[in-house]
């Protein structure tokens, strides 16, 4: 054998350490992405459902600002979770319906 083949079984035998090193880093990408993947879905079936209703409280947290469905896209921060019951009280109560999600129109008790 010669000295050029010889240096390019050498470069190719090199180049097959690379990709087997290449492969054992894309492998290990997999499995991390499969692993967050698999801990994402774990963490979709154990969240809780959305609630149905919300009442915004004020800055106080006695008075009651508005009543919002669970869908409301600006609930506000002082937004709590509330049953059907509870929306419909507020709402026979004047507390205003959010106009954003029309919750009165959601329970059917729009005068």
């Amino acid at each position: 054998m010669n000295d050029i083949e010889s240096s390019r079984l050498a470069l190719l035998r090199f180049l097959e350490r690379v990709q087997e090193c290449d492969l054992v880093r894309t492998r290990r990408w997999i499995a991390d992405e499969e692993r967050r993947e698999a801990e994402r879905r774990v963490g979709e079936e154990r969240r809780p459902p959305a609630p149905e209703w919300l009442i915004e409280r004020g800055l106080d947290r006695k008075n009651t600002v508005a009543v919002h469905t669970g869908e409301c896209w600006d609930p506000g921060k002082r937004a709590r979770p509330a049953t059907r019951a509870q929306a419909i009280d507020a709402l026979r109560h004047q507390v205003p319906a959010c106009t954003k999600c029309r919750p009165d129109t959601a329970l059917g008790i729009v005068d």
